[in-house]
């Protein structure tokens, strides 16, 4: 990553008038940022941090004519001043920041739909979102658009969220929106043809949807509805160069702070369409991007008010264990399965490898770095299942488009003492052993599982939710899985994790 890889695309996109009249417009973009606002060191060297990115934007705005820094979502989460101030200091410090314009993610809703209007209200730039409304009404949340005005060009962009990605999170049951993409793509179509007399000079479609499904949506827009560009989030992807699909540039900028995309566009405002564009992604480092100090007082505050409750040690670690990734079983997922179905006392946790938010913990654990790590607060349940249940679960959770990242499915770590062997080519469990030993079908085990995936049982382990209560209804064992998992944490010292995989894919 860094200045020197620099993807351009010019000719095709609108330019065949030597006459017509070009302006430049620098877009800079950012996604899911999940309250990622202090610098990290990493071999010695600091990167990533709101003063910093803060910097950057501010440093571009002094240096170019027309600037517009967007934000695709997931601006909440991730870190504990988010966590204690339930996005209250994360709205605080954006304003400081000062996109011009941010759309919905789907942890946006996580403190429900009332505290998100609240920070809506809180907010000094523009929210926007199509396709998110109350079911009770159908009254919208957002303003599905917002155009701006820069140096006598209007500029339109379109919020987009769908009802997969909004699954993902623990969001309020009244809160709903457009089922899917193709849907998604119609609500675009309209509001560009409201538009169409008003002389837009450049679209762009600011999605929380994923890659795969910009892809999608991409190849399902009319070019008829002027859709310039897709600036994405969700799926955390990190792109050497803009993916065009259908002529239209798709890109994300990963996640946090440590990266912004660029694009410097010329636009062809006679035609209304891109002439040509160049785009990069910029480290944020001292290399590129001057300090924001007053921002950086801010974040600074509110590390100190944090670090009062979050600074005690809880535990530690015979070493530091790493999660580089949450579509494969990494040290860290192995050890908060086990840490789960130790401290709640099932026979198997099934824990959403998703959950897990940090990419290293320990050896020296603190509540701060335990609850980044693990941020969420929702309920832990005990189902009863079948053997026979559970071979139907792994063989699901350990389908081929579980462990692809583009798609952004739901990978599940197994807790210690089981071991499955999953064959693809015979579409099968081949052998699942709980303590060394096969599991009958009729045998019956208790299973932890996380709120969500309690309520999206169908989507997640492709089984209904009537048959996790064929035995027992569900029992709760922790009414916040952060909170019990700081607890079970600290009833002992020098974690050893063990290492042996646990889930085997046989081609």
């Amino acid at each position: 990553m860094g200045t020197e890889n620099v993807s351009e695309r010019t000719g095709d996109l609108g330019k065949d008038d030597p006459m017509a009249k070009m302006k430049k417009l620098t877009l800079l973009h950012s996604n899911d940022l999940h309250g990622d606002f202090l610098a990290t060191e990493n071999n010695g060297v600091l990167a990533g941090g709101v003063s910093r990115l803060s910097g950057y934007v501010q440093k571009v705005r002094r240096e170019e004519k027309n600037v517009i820094y967007a934000i695709a979502g997931d601006m909440l989460r991730g870190s504990v001043i988010d966590r204690e101030y339930k996005g209250i200091s994360t709205i605080e410090i954006m304003n400081l920041l000062a996109p011009d314009v941010v759309t919905i993610g789907n942890h946006e809703a996580d403190y429900g739909v009332s505290h998100l209007l609240f920070l809506e209200k809180c907010a000094s730039f523009p929210i926007i979102n199509a396709n998110l409304y109350i079911k009770t009404n159908g009254v919208r949340l957002f303003r599905s658009y917002y155009v701006k005005k820069i140096d006598g060009m209007k500029l339109l962009f379109i919020g987009i969220l769908t009802e997969d990605v909004l699954a993902q999170t623990q969001m309020d049951e009244v809160l709903g929106t457009l089922i899917d993409v193709k849907e998604a793509a119609q609500e675009v179509g309209r509001i560009c043809d409201a538009y169409r007399n008003t002389d837009i000079d450049f679209t762009v479609l600011l999605t929380h949807i994923g890659i795969s499904a910009d892809r999608e949506l991409a190849a399902a827009l009319d070019p008829r509805w002027g859709v310039d560009m897709i600036i994405g989030g969700h799926s955390h992807t990190l792109m050497e160069r803009p993916e065009v699909i259908n002529g239209i540039p798709i890109v994300q900028a990963a996640c946090g702070t440590k990266q912004i995309g660029r694009f410097d566009i010329q636009i062809n405002v006679d035609k209304n369409c891109i002439d040509s564009y160049e785009w990069q992604l910029i480290p944020i480092d001292e290399d590129h991007c001057p300090r924001d100090y007053a921002l950086e007082e801010l974040v600074e505050h509110y590390h100190t008010e944090t670090d009062r409750k979050y600074a005690r040690i809880v535990t530690r670690f015979m070493d530091c264990y790493t999660h580089p990734s949450r579509y494969c079983e990494t040290m860290l997922s192995h050890l908060f399965a086990d840490l789960f179905r130790e401290g709640a006392g099932v026979d198997l946790m099934l824990l959403a490898t998703g959950s897990i938010r940090s990419e290293q913990l320990g050896p020296i654990v603190t509540y701060r770095a335990l609850t980044e790590a693990f941020p969420f607060d929702d309920v832990l349940y005990r189902v009863k299942l079948t053997g026979e249940q559970l071979k139907r679960i792994f063989l699901y959770i350990m389908r081929e488009e579980a462990f692809d990242e583009s798609l952004h499915s739901e990978f599940y770590q197994i807790s210690e003492d089981w071991k499955v062997v999953v064959s693809r080519k015979m579409n099968a469990v081949i052998s699942a052993t709980y303590n060394g030993c096969e599991i009958e079908d009729d045998a019956v085990f208790s299973v932890g599982i996380q709120q969500y995936h309690m309520n999206n049982s169908m989507k997640v382990f492709g089984i209904a939710p009537e048959e996790l209560l064929k035995i027992e209804e569900p029992k709760v064992l922790a009414t916040s899985c952060c909170s019990a998992c700081g607890e079970w944490m600290g009833r002992k010292d020098l974690y050893k994790v063990d290492q042996e995989p646990r889930m085997i894919v046989e081609e």
